[in-house]
């Protein structure tokens, strides 16, 4: 009998989360963000599933050129770029687009001419100081890749640091700040893409031409004080675990490894098959949720590699056998990161490839 663990993906969720995109997209373009495993979710599931998507955005060669034998056959972004001169090769075998945010891409682009066809998308540091060219580098940077034969320039873009409602308006990087940084670019004819989840939920006046879709297709909130249901999208992971065992411990018992968790009254302690191996972080503290048997349960003690302990004191029905949802439609991603300092996207990009992957097409 194989360990009793698992991870649902809920293909329905996910198109639907699309069309939600779509709305607030408002006739834009959608560059479905699949990189790191489809944000844990599958890219042989996103492909699938966001198929009326305009374009994929991908991090590295490597992953569009599976998407590319997963039957993709529209756009493909390279977020990064490529990271070496034995990508270029590939960026046309398997038409991959990408982006040009540094000098020695474009000397990398020359050293390789002539090209058939190259697609490149301009990155402009607006702010968040991460890649990119100062908006008044974007003229030259455009006519020397125009240079290059067989290279072309289709889009022009950036990133936004604090698209989320909740950021202080007297930030260093507001989205109207680095809007302003943009300049004219904003404003230029086809291929602006400017709007990241956040910024495409929250910011209309952003604009562009494309944007690009990531946590928000996943189900996840780009901005934690706002909640899915205000958002209207679903989660399309459940992170679950079954109950393997029962413990009765009297008060002052202790649960797992520091001891950190000392019981307080006679309690019912529930072992669940899931550890920091899987994913679920060493981190959580004591009382981070779970869901069990249509109730709230507690995490109760250090979690281990394999392991964890919950109290089920208050749910008498939890016993062997139980399904624990760890994350999911009742217990948030977003809700159960802010529990252990980190966010949603975390959490579902750590997942560990030792836990099997179901797959639902009805929820």
């Amino acid at each position: 009998m194989s360990r009793p663990i698992s991870v649902t993906i809920h293909m329905n969720a996910l198109r639907s989360n699309l069309e939600r995109v779509r709305v607030t997209a408002a006739g834009r373009d959608i560059w479905a963000v699949v990189k790191a495993n489809a944000y844990g979710h599958g890219l042989t599931n996103a492909v699938q599933a966001f198929e009326k998507a305009e374009g994929l955005a991908v991090l590295e060669v490597g992953e569009a050129i599976r998407a590319r034998t997963l039957g993709w056959k529209k756009r493909i972004l390279l977020l990064e770029g490529f990271f070496e001169d034995a990508d270029i090769d590939n960026l046309e075998k398997y038409d991959i687009e990408t982006v040009i945010h540094s000098t020695w891409m474009i000397d990398a682009l020359k050293r390789h001419a002539p090209h058939s066809k190259i697609k490149c998308h301009i990155k402009i540091n607006s702010g968040m100081n991460r890649l990119g060219f100062l908006n008044f580098e974007c003229p030259e940077v455009h006519a020397m890749l125009e240079s290059i034969p067989g290279v072309s320039v289709v889009g022009v873009m950036t990133h936004f640091a604090n698209a989320e409602p909740t950021y202080l308006a007297d930030g260093p990087a507001t989205v109207d700040k680095q809007l302003a940084r943009l300049g004219r670019l904003k404003q230029l004819d086809g291929g602006v893409c400017l709007a990241n989840s956040a910024a495409t939920l929250f910011r209309p006046e952003v604009g562009g031409d494309s944007v690009r879709a990531g946590i928000v297709l996943y189900g996840a909130s780009p901005d934690k004080h706002i909640s899915n249901a205000e958002l209207g999208i679903r989660p399309a992971m459940t992170f679950a675990a079954k109950i393997i065992a029962v413990q009765q411990i009297a008060p002052g018992e202790a649960v797992g490894y520091g001891s950190r968790w000392v019981a307080k009254r006679p309690s019912r302690i529930a072992v669940v098959a899931c550890g920091y191996a899987d994913g679920y972080p060493r981190t959580m503290p004591d009382g981070a949720p779970t869901y069990v048997e249509g109730k709230i349960a507690p995490l109760a003690g250090a979690v281990s590699m394999d392991m964890l302990a919950i109290d089920v004191t208050d749910v008498p029905e939890a016993d062997i056998g139980s399904v624990v949802e760890l994350w999911g439609e009742h217990i948030l991603v977003n809700d159960l990161a802010d529990y252990c300092g980190t966010i949603g996207y975390e959490l579902l990009c750590a997942l560990a490839p030792r836990v099997p992957i179901r797959i639902s097409e009805n929820n």
